[in-house]
Order: structure tokens, then sequence, then C-alpha cells
């Protein structure tokens, strides 16, 4: 008897939002009309009740609530004047259940510059806090897994020192088990708090891979001990220490991840040529930071990347994640000098290494005018693929493209 489990995938109804653009872009000043549908089964559905937002992303400026779609359509028309992004999001109700859609119009991003300041010791503080972190020996431990490893890689949990009083970072470490040189790649993490499998699948046998976690925590515990921290001494970790720079939960994240490329480094099975870093929403984020301050690195990849201009929100525009300052009043100055220091744009204007982005335009945690305005201040060579539609996740298409990049520059390097 053959066993077979149903899966769930997807809603029969859906609310279709699309600009009356292919590539959802327009002028400032230029009007776009959002059609919204919502269809059942792939066919209108009339006599849908709706609410809906429209305006800048994060601050619309136009809600309307119980709008009767007769028969199953509405056009909505709006325009920004200034570069940025003009959102419209609808809610449909039907049966006693709500269905959310969502689309957003880019207005010129390429002329988005970011708000935040960048400090005047800002490169001067990071390459000082590099170097007191240095100081102090990596220390390593490597413990094989075997019931990780594969025909082509050897697999172990590592662990090493960050720095004084700065504990340790724990990864998953993938080596070839054929004696030679060669190429590395880097593997940060989004946010949150979970277990890390490694990565023997990028260049099975041709490449060292080293996905790391950022909380001083081993990585191949059950994952009832990720949730329990996840909801408790974890809980809103990024906020921690926010009013001070040195004590802020980012400053050991960050000089964890270069501590990485320095392990990284000390591996005889390393070919001291080609060094990559890539992540995705924090590990964005972590993906420039890192590339931006260790040389050693020589290409990197970060889609939808977090932590861009945080102070846009006091600009009442869009700011990236975690939104320190988004309906939150006036900030604390202390916080606001700190987070300064924290800004992937800051970070953006050091780059001089290759980089590769990917991002929606419907994200709405990361949102494009964010990762717009530091993407447009780096002067070293890069390349934007943005894949409209999605928010917070990956194609499929997006992910075989951005596995397709990171294997080109591990042969080429």
């Amino acid at each position: 008897m053959l066993a077979a489990s149903a899966q769930i995938r997807g809603n029969e109804i859906r609310v279709l939002v699309s600009p009356d653009r292919a590539d959802w872009n327009y002028r400032p000043d230029e009007k776009c009309t959002f059609t919204v549908r919502v269809l059942k089964a792939q066919n209108l559905l009339p006599g849908v009740t709706v609410d809906y937002e429209l305006g800048p992303e994060m601050y619309p400026v136009e809600t309307k609530k119980a709008v009767v779609l007769k028969d199953g359509t509405l056009k909505l028309q709006a325009k920004l004047k200034t570069p940025g992004f003009l959102r419209c999001k609808v809610k449909a109700y039907v049966d006693g259940h709500t269905y959310e859609g969502l689309a957003t119009s880019g207005y010129a991003p390429g002329q988005l510059q970011p708000v935040t300041e960048l400090p005047a010791d800002f490169r001067d503080y990071w390459e000082k806090t590099l170097e007191n972190a240095r100081t102090t020996p990596l220390n390593p431990v490597m413990t094989l897994l075997p019931e990780r490893c594969t025909e082509t890689d050897n697999v172990y949990q590592v662990s090493f020192r960050t720095k004084a009083w700065g504990g340790r970072f724990y990864g998953i470490l993938s080596i070839p088990r054929k004696e030679g040189k060669y190429p590395a790649l880097l593997r940060v993490p989004g946010a949150g708090v979970r277990p890390y499998t490694g990565d023997t699948y990028t260049a099975p046998g041709k490449v060292i891979t080293l996905e790391v976690g950022v909380h001083g925590i081993p990585v191949t515990m059950q994952q009832s001990v990720y949730d329990a921290l996840a909801d408790g001494a974890l809980n809103n970790y990024c906020t921690f220490g926010r009013d001070n720079r040195d004590a802020f939960y980012y400053n050991r994240v960050i000089v964890g991840a270069l501590r990485a490329v320095d392990f990284i480094c000390s591996l005889p099975q390393y070919n001291g040529r080609a060094l990559g870093v890539t992540g995705s929403s924090q590990g964005g984020a972590l993906s420039v930071i890192t590339a931006a301050l260790d040389p050693r690195v020589t290409f990197f990849a970060a889609v939808h990347p977090a932590l861009c201009d945080h102070e846009a929100a006091l600009k009442k525009r869009a700011c990236g994640w975690p939104h320190y300052f988004y309906c939150n009043g006036a900030p604390d100055e202390k916080e606001l000098e700190t987070v300064r220091y924290y800004d992937t744009a800051n970070f953006a204007r050091l780059l001089n290494v290759p980089g590769w982005f990917s991002w929606g335009y419907n994200d709405e945690v990361c949102p494009p005018t964010s990762m717009y305005a530091a993407y447009n201040v780096i002067t070293s060579p890069k390349e934007l693929h943005p894949y409209l539609e999605t928010g917070h996740y990956w194609y499929q298409e997006q992910w075989d493209e951005w596995l397709e990049w990171l294997r080109k520059q591990l042969q080429n390097l």
C-alpha cells in the first residue's frame, strides 16, 4: 500500500494588485493606476468587500474600508512627486476569511539617497574595534559531525573566540575531502534564533563553506532550545544596548562575522585568493558590512538587506528593518548616535569589491526605499536583480540566479 499525504498550497481566493506598467516604474509626478482584482478559481469574484491603503510605503495617505467591488475589480490612481515607492495594499473579506494583496510602484528609485548621517569617525571606529578584537586569539574548536559528512566534504561544528569578553561564535564548516587549496564562502544568517545545517550544496567538493550563527550558542541543538531562547533571553535582541555603540548587540555580531573571516583565512585548505560572503535580510546587511570592513573578502551577494537607512523614519520615509524609529516618537539622542555606526548605508560607502543584490518591490520588512538608498551610494562594481512581486522571501528563479552568480565567482577567482 502506498502512503500519501495531502499538501496545503496557496488559497483558492487571491487578491491581485497590478500597476499599469510591466516594469512597475514611473517618473516623478506621473500617475500610476492600480487595478485590484479578487479571483476565485481564477475568475472574478463579484460583490467582495475590501479595505485598502494607498501612498508611500509605510506611510499611506489614503485609507478606505468596506468598499464593495460589484464586478470584482477596482481601479485606484496615485502618484509620487519625489523618488520613492508608492504602495497599494488591499484586504478582501470572503466568507469570514481575510485575504491580502499588494503592489508597489517605483518612482526614480535610482535617485534615492540615504537620510542617515555618516559619523566623522565611522571608518576609524571600526578599524580600532576590529584591531582590539584581533588581540584575542581565536582558539578554534572543530568537532567532526560524521552524520553530516558527504562523499565529497567533511562537515564540522566549529567555534572560535571573537573578542575579549565577547564569548564565542559557532558555525557549521564544510571542507572538501580531497587534498588541495580551495576558495571559501562565508554564509551569514538572517534574523532569528535557529540551528544550522551548513552548506554542502553550493559547490560540493570544490569550496570551503562556513555557515555561522550570531548568538554565541551551539548551532546543532534541538529546535525547542532555540524556540525557548527566541521567546525568552534573546527576544527582541536587535534592540539590546542600542544606546551605546560599544555595548550594542550588533557590535559583537559584526565583530564575530569578521572573526569568521579570520578563521577561514587560518585554514590550511583555503587558497588565499577567493573569499565570498552572502546572506539575506540581516544576513544581507552582514554581507555588505563584512565585505566593506575586510579587504580579504573578494565578492559578496546580498538579498533584501536589512538595517538600511534607520533615520529615514524621522523624515517620514520608509526605513529598513528593524524600524528603530518608526512610530516611536522622538528618538533618544544616544540611540540615534549609536545606530549610525550600524547602518548598512554607511558601510555601503566603503565597498570596493563586486556585489550582487536582489530584492522585491513588495517587501514590507525591508522596504525597497531603504535598500535602494544604501545601494545607490555604492561606487564599486555592483548589479541589482529585482524580482518585483516578491516580498520578504525568494522566488525559485531568484534563488537559482543567486547560486549561479556565487558559483561563477568561486570558479573565476
